[in-house]
This record gives structure tokens, sequence and C-alpha cells, in this order.
């Protein structure tokens, strides 16, 4: 019988380009599955997306999940006692007799079992009344009234701590106006309505006016920022919130626009320092922008990329991620191990050595997939921002500054829905940088917004949010 490859049989010519459309298919159907696949670990999605996928399974042999709660061999952590100068009352409980024997008891020299409880009074409030006496001059013959001070009166019904408490509660503990209405009803045992806890905010606002817009002046001026943004909505409008985070403070900023002329209006076209930040567009657009601009571009969200490689269906793709992975890992298995090193110049070189194997594997990355191309292309454009953390001693790996100070802001926009308008998306700025700085400075965001209201109805300079600025 005769072969019908050989005579171009029709049928086998049909079937063989039926065949190769289906396995062109089936691998772009797979590049898809891959790409719908990515969580956390591989793309920048946040770590609550991944609430959808099924746990892992358990390898055989590997420790299963610690148990919840302290661990075997931690110091155990207590609370330590208010002293003698903090309590209000000491109450002393002693015997009638010996409970064995009906004996008479005498005191000894020996400290006591103490107990130390806090409580909330039952109105935990202190409500005053500021009168001005009416008195009557004989000789103009009209009624004056004794003078308020000035700083009571721009307070009005709300002093300036229980103000304070009013702001701390609104963004830092995410509570809207109706449940601070109900804890100043239940609790506080008084009652306002929500528009006067609006003005109330107000007024927390404007004492941060001077703070925060001193610390947006000073942006520019910084050597090394750590910057991202996320998603913000207003009334149905899809905004962006920057995050600046510089060494001693951090700044927070809404704006419409995503894009590079949002750098451009904080920060200038003459800032010369670093700019940590993720390999958004935006970030390589302002670097053209401003050419005096360094960038170190986020190594935690390229090796998320490279995982994603790691685990693509396609061979090719395979091989050039798990290559990649194994460089970074060396590259940050020798940032952890630091302190081993002889001398900071050896660690650098190290760190040098392992930069240039991860630039070899890239480069040489020339007939590969769309996906490895497009990774190794990064590398031949940006080296030196994927490694200047290597040349410029004080600059992180990543970008995780930032990140941490911007989950904050994320947290809240799930709970609150976002702002209605420009004095709300005021506010949000300027008590998200009064958090964001006090919670990097270790100080307390409740005494410094005690702090800004008092200076403020009592007309004197606002404190500022960066320590020992005096």
């Amino acid at each position: 019988m005769a072969n019908p490859e050989k005579h171009g049989c029709p049928n086998c010519e049909r079937l063989d380009r039926r065949t190769r459309e289906l396995e062109a298919r089936v691998a772009d159907l797979e590049i898809k599955l891959a790409k719908a696949q990515k969580n956390s670990a591989t793309s920048s999605k946040p770590p609550s997306s991944d609430i959808v996928k099924p746990p892992r399974k358990q390898h055989k042999g590997k420790r299963g999940k610690r148990k919840r709660g302290a661990q075997p061999g931690h110091e155990r952590h207590q609370r330590t006692p208010f002293s003698e100068e903090e309590l209000d009352h000491a109450w002393e409980y002693r015997l009638d007799d010996c409970p064995c024997c009906h004996g008479r008891l005498k005191d000894l020299d020996k400290p006591p079992k103490s107990l130390q409880q806090v409580e909330l009074r039952i109105v935990p409030v202190v409500i005053e009344e500021h009168r001005g006496i009416a008195q009557w001059c004989e000789k103009c013959q009209r009624v004056h009234y004794g003078a308020l001070p000035e700083e009571l009166v721009r307070a009005g019904l709300v002093g300036p701590r229980l103000t304070a408490f009013v702001g701390f509660l609104k963004d830092p503990c995410h509570m809207s106006f109706s449940s601070i209405r109900k804890l100043f009803r239940d609790v506080l045992k008084v009652r306002v309505s929500r528009g006067l806890l609006a003005k109330v905010v107000r007024k927390v606002s404007t004492s941060l006016k001077d703070p925060y817009e001193e610390l947006l002046r000073l942006l520019p001026e910084q050597d090394q920022l750590n910057v991202d943004e996320t998603g913000h909505k207003d009334q149905g409008k899809s905004l962006w919130t920057w995050c600046f985070r510089a060494s001693l403070f951090t700044l927070f900023k809404i704006s419409p626009s995503r894009g590079s002329d949002v750098l451009v209006e904080v920060l200038g076209h003459e800032f010369d320092g670093v700019l940590g930040c993720d390999y958004f567009s935006a970030y390589r657009k302002y670097m053209r922008l401003n050419e005096n601009v360094a960038l170190q571009f986020c190594l935690a969200h390229f090796i998320r990329d490279v995982k994603f490689l790691a685990e693509h269906p396609n061979p090719k793709n395979r091989e050039f991620g798990q290559r990649l992975v194994e460089d970074l890992r060396k590259l940050f298995r020798t940032i952890h191990r630091r302190e081993e090193f002889a001398s900071e110049a050896t660690f650098r070189a190290s760190l040098e050595r392992i930069a240039a194997d991860i630039c070899w594997d890239a480069f040489m990355e020339t007939a590969g997939t769309r996906e490895s191309n497009n990774i190794a292309e990064r590398f031949r454009l940006n080296t030196d921002g994927f490694f200047r953390f290597i040349t410029t001693p004080g600059v992180e790996p990543t970008n995780n500054l930032a990140e941490q100070a911007i989950r904050f802001v994320a947290i809240h926009r799930r709970i609150t829905q976002g702002t209605r308008g420009e004095t709300g998306q005021t506010w949000c700025e300027r008590i998200w940088t009064a958090v964001g700085t006090c919670t990097q400075q270790g100080r307390s965001v409740f005494e410094f917004l005690h702090e800004a209201i008092e200076a403020f109805f009592g007309g004197g300079p606002a404190p500022s949010l960066l320590l020992n600025s005096s």
C-alpha cells in the first residue's frame, strides 16, 4: 500500500494543520490560565486576594503549621505595673483572724499581693460652664459682659482634648460619625449631632494645615524617598493616594492622576535624591523628565514577576525564571548575612558578583519567549536602577517602607468607602500624614493632635511633625 504522506494525502495534511492549530490554542489557553492563577507571591496582587485559593497541600516530611499562641522557648512578656504616683486609690484588705486556728494576726514588713484594675468612670468627661458676668456701667449707662478667653470661644462646646479625641476616633480608629455619636451617647453620656462632629473634625484638619505644608515643602530636599500609590474613591470618582516616605516623616497626597505629573508637582524637576519605587511607568517617565533623580526599583516586585515565570507552563519561561530565582535567592541570602562579613567592602563586593550573575542570565536571554524577553529587557534598560542599593549606602533593595506606610490607607478605604469632596480629601491627607509620621517616629498620635488643637485654639504656632525641629 502506498504511503499517503508521500503522495500528499489531503486528509493527512488537513489533520496536521488541525493538530497544529489545536496545539497553538492549548498553549495560548495555558498562558491565560497561568495569568488567571496569579497570586500575591507571583504578582502585585494583595494578599487578601489569596483567600479564594484552596490551601496548599502539605508535603510529606515537612513541618506543619505552628500552633497558635506563645511558642516554646520564647521569653514571657508581662505588663509593667502602674507606679504609686499613677494610682488614684489604693485599697488594703486584712483578715480578721487566722483562717486555720482563728488566732490573732499581725502585719509583716513584706510586699502585699496586689491586683491593679483600670475602670471607666460613670461619666468620664468634665462638663463646665464659662460665664461672662453682666455688669452695668453707670457712666455710659450700658450693660457689659465679662470677656471669655479667646481659646474657649474657638473651641466652642467641645474642649481641646475631646476635640483631639474625636479626630483620633475618626481616622486613626476608622470610625464613622454615627459610631462616634453612639460612643458619645452611651459611654460619655453626652448627646451630639453628626453635624457638630463634622465641625469638630474640620477644626482638627485646620490645626494640621501648617505641619502638613511644612513636610510638603521639605520633600524635594530629601536625599532618599520611597514612593507608592493606591486607589482612592470620592463620590464614585477614582482618585489616587500617593505615599512619600522619607527617613523622618511620611506624607500622603490625594490626586486625580497616577502619572508622572504628580511627581513633578510634589518633587519638582530638580529633585536629585534616590527614589525607591516599583516598575510603574510613571516613575520611569519622571526619570526621563528629571535627569538628576536616581531610581531604585523594588526587587520584591521583580521577584514576584520572576516567580510567575518559574511556574509558567512554557518550559523556556520556567527554565529562565528558575535560573533568576536562584540568583535572587543568593542575593538576599547574602543581604541577610551582612553581619558575617569582615568588612563593608567585602559585603559590597559579594553583592556585586551576584548582581553580575543576574545581569549575565538576563542579558543572555535573547531567543526566549515574549514573557522572558520582557523581563530581560528590564535589566538591559535599567540595570543601575535594580542594583543602586549596592553602590549607594542606606538605600533599601525593596520598596517595603512605602508599602507598609500605605497599608493603613488601604485598610481605611475598605472600611469607609472613600471621601465626599475636597474637604474630606484634605482631611485625609493631613490626618494620614500625622498618623504615618507619628507612627514612624514612635510618637503618640493623640498627644500630637492635642498639641496641634491647643495651639490652634490659643492662636499660637502649630507644633512640628519633625523631631527636634527647633
